[in-house]
């Protein structure tokens, strides 16, 4: 069986999972009545509002990324700020359309920059955040981290016709990161992931940072910077985009990904976090994840983070 045909078939496993939620709307039942507060509960008042309200960055393909043609959804719980299930899509998305199709509610996303998301103390303006964001030790001092849904080697990208054959080679280089990513806490040499020991194997690199990655990547292909640090799969999709660029073959390190909640949300959010971490398993048991990532990546990046022991980290939910 072809590569075509295994995706074909997995993508269209994945239909019938996600219809619910991609479909939009505010017709879905919620698994279950909220029993506490939801003026004090961050489940409850999920539950009883219908939705869960999720960040996106809509610039960030196959992660996540506007539907051409998408048709907002009608009789939508979503606020007029917000995108609905239809308007959008990708890896990062569908996994939230999944969790929002176990909770029983619609899902609804609000752009917002990743310094932000990273930083805390959203103002419960949003609920969590599947955004491709990994777990580290810093990080955790400000935001809650849930089960990993996938993990990826981090590399160093550099031109097609560069001489740089192996990270070692970048040393005083200039390098390009996303800014308040792991990336650049890496080069940085602070970058901690718990139970990970990090060797930084660049001396002395010259960071560029961006925004997002895609600007980044395009300035590395215009010749502007010597190498772009970022997941694989966000280097390989800018090379299937068209830029003429390679991985280096030794991977910088590897993430652990999760979602994200607020350690400063004005609610209480250890139901929420128990209950999608719940999900989030169960979308690894049955297949869900792994089918995501092959329709999205043609890899499975899930499997790793279905079998990671979120206690390991040590994180305490009051």
């Amino acid at each position: 069986m072809s590569i075509d045909q295994r995706r074909s078939i997995l993508s269209l496993a994945i239909i019938a999972i996600l219809a619910a939620a991609c479909t939009g709307g505010g017709t879905s039942t919620p698994t279950g009545s909220p029993t506490a507060d939801p003026t004090k509960d961050k489940l409850a008042q999920i539950l009883n509002r219908g939705t869960v309200v999720l960040s996106i960055d809509t610039e960030y393909p196959p992660q996540s990324f506007l539907v051409e043609g998408g048709v907002r959804a009608s009789q939508t719980k979503c606020a007029t700020n917000h995108l609905t299930g239809p308007e959008v899509a990708g890896f990062d998305v569908d996994t939230g359309k999944a969790v929002a199709a176990a909770l029983g509610v619609e899902p609804c996303f609000v752009p917002v920059a990743w310094v932000e998301i990273t930083s805390g103390n959203w103002g419960d303006r949003w609920d969590a955040t599947w955004g491709s964001g990994a777990i580290d030790a810093d990080r955790m001092t400000r935001l809650y981290m849930t089960q990993p849904y996938y993990a990826t080697p981090q590399r160093f990208f550099v031109r097609a016709d560069s001489e740089f054959q192996a990270p070692a080679d970048l040393a005083g280089k200039r390098i390009g990161v996303c800014a308040s990513c792991t990336h650049e806490l890496y080069l940085k040499g602070e970058l901690q992931i718990p139970g990970v020991e990090l060797t930084v194997a660049v001396a002395n690199p010259r960071i560029a940072t961006y925004q997002t990655e895609p600007p980044g990547l395009q300035e590395l292909a215009d010749g502007l910077i010597d190498a772009f640090l970022a997941a694989e799969p966000v280097g390989d999709q800018a090379i299937a985009d068209g830029l003429d660029l390679r991985a280096l073959d030794e991977a910088a390190f590897f993430e652990i990904v999760s979602g994200f909640v607020d350690r400063k949300s004005g609610l209480d959010v250890a139901a929420f976090l128990e209950r999608a971490d719940e999900i989030v398993l169960g979308l690894h048991a049955d297949g869900t994840l792994m089918a995501l990532s092959m329709k999205y990546f043609g890899v499975d990046y899930t499997t790793e983070a279905g079998a990671f022991d979120l206690g390991s980290i040590g994180q305490q939910v009051p």
